[in-house]
């Protein structure tokens, strides 16, 4: 190279002679694991093993898109998992350095389907976490900082953040699409992917030292949607231990399909798309107009599908069908939800295994001039990870006060993932016994006061609707 060239492209064109080597990335400390379709390289990182960019399904572009999860092709050598590979593909804003109400900035793709495995570094039969992230079903990540998993692998546990299929390109059903395979099921492809997710775990997390048979599936808000409905597809039974579900008590029955191509169709008309528009027509459509479209991006929920969702799961409480598994579920002070919650542990633990109910009621100082009502949507995340200086929302501000809670909150988090599905109740949290939400009717107050068990029936649903 000429070295005018050289010293052109070793210099900063900042102010300041800054060199290309400075602005490079510290140096991996590589970790190797074989999964089913190759050897992946990830990294040891602050005492934990991370993996990024696992590829679960492959890329559902073209003709896979919509249709069911297809399988990763085998690759040669040894596939690099130390960086994430981008989002779903969803609206973000012009400004690329300002996330979306999902907490989204940048690149997206349709290219999507990957995991987030963070694991400890000595593990043998750990229990796992899985865990679906929020969003509304159109944004989010399974990348972002509050599910950062390094304080589950420090106690033991592996964390596998899930990225899934969003918006029309998750849940879509067109007249099309049924002619062109009208024997695979039609929608639902967010819980599809859901449910190959936990098909790859089964199949390769011993490989990081994980047990396939402890495994709790979790999520918050959409992601909570996507647990509460995994408790009822047939396809997902066995495939998990115990459930969390983080202000998502998504009890709803599912949209009829004839309902559901009604609400495709006329979406599909907002962008010039008639009645007659084949699924070449569909497919020829960019991901980035679905993310565009408001009347293609919102709202496009489950439907009933015979084949892979039959029922919806407030069906199947009501009728004792459930996937009958310990179930952890609760909301904020700061936001509607709690009656939904509560009407699911109810129903949850009417018999068989234990349901657990929680309000969390944690008001951080340096938020309690934004959040006066309570803890609003969300704000439960990084307490529950334990991740509050990798949050957006936390970082230097949190004091002591907040990094304690944070490691108790975490703390019972942890005590449940690696209970005996048999337990009534568990201990955590320095000796905060939680009781089943059972006869008494108990509910565990998660607060500043520190913890208690009180009666559920008396507390509010949230804040007044005009109190935020």
């Amino acid at each position: 190279m000429n070295r005018a060239v050289a010293a052109i492209i070793g210099t900063s064109l900042f102010s300041g002679a800054v060199t290309a080597s400075a602005q490079m990335p510290e140096q991996i400390d590589p970790v190797t694991v074989t999964v089913d379709a190759g050897q992946l390289q990830g990294s040891r990182e602050n005492g934990v093993l991370v993996f990024r960019g696992v590829p679960y399904a492959a890329p559902p572009l073209g003709p896979n898109r919509w249709r069911p999860p297809q399988k990763v092709e085998s690759w040669k050598g040894v596939r690099a998992a130390t960086a994430h590979e981008s989002p779903c593909v969803q609206p973000v804003d012009l400004d690329t350095t300002v996330a979306n109400f999902g907490g989204v900035n940048g690149a997206q793709s349709e290219d999507c389907l990957y995991l987030t495995i963070t694991a400890p570094t000595d593990a043998e039969d750990a229990p796992v976490l899985v865990w679906f992230h929020g969003g509304a079903f159109f944004l989010g990540s399974g990348s972002l900082g509050s599910y950062d998993g390094t304080a589950n692998a420090r106690a033991g546990v592996i964390t596998v953040s899930v990225n899934y299929r969003l918006g029309a390109l998750a849940n879509f059903v067109h007249p099309a699409l049924e002619e062109e395979q009208p024997d695979e099921p039609k929608g639902n492809y967010a819980l599809q992917d859901s449910v190959a997710v936990l098909e790859w775990i089964a199949r390769n997390i011993g490989a990081f030292g994980g047990d396939a048979e402890s495994v709790t599936i979790a999520g918050q808000s959409a992601g909570g949607g996507i647990v509460t409905n995994l408790l009822s597809l047939p396809s997902a039974k066995g495939l998990f231990d115990k459930a969390i579900v983080q202000s998502g008590s998504l009890l709803l029955p599912d949209r009829d399909t004839s309902a559901a191509q009604d609400l495709a169709v006329a979406a599909l008309e907002t962008i010039g798309l008639d009645t007659g528009a084949s699924a070449s027509d569909l497919r020829s459509v960019s991901a980035q107009t679905f993310a565009a479209s408001e009347e293609l991006r919102e709202g496009i929920f489950f439907n009933r599908d015979d084949s892979f969702k039959p029922v919806s799961t407030i069906a199947a409480l009501r009728a004792g069908s459930e996937i009958d598994v310990p179930l952890l579920v609760g909301s904020n002070e700061g936001e509607r939800g709690f009656s939904a919650a509560r009407t699911f542990a109810e129903l949850a633990g009417d018999d068989g295994a234990a349901a657990f109910l929680y309000r969390f009621d944690y008001t951080p100082s340096f938020r309690e001039a934004e959040w006066k009502a309570g803890p609003i949507h969300s704000a439960e995340l990084m307490f529950t990870f334990d991740s509050i200086d990798q949050s957006s929302w936390g970082g230097e501000r949190a004091g002591d006060s907040d990094h304690e809670m944070a490691e108790a909150i975490n703390s019972c988090w942890i005590a449940f993932i690696k209970m005996d599905a048999s337990q009534r109740s568990f201990e955590c949290a320095d000796g905060f016994v939680w009781e089943e939400y059972a006869d008494g009717k108990e509910a565990a107050i998660l607060d500043q006061g520190g913890f208690d068990m009180v009666a559920a029936q008396p507390l509010a649903d949230g804040p007044p609707q005009t109190s935020q």
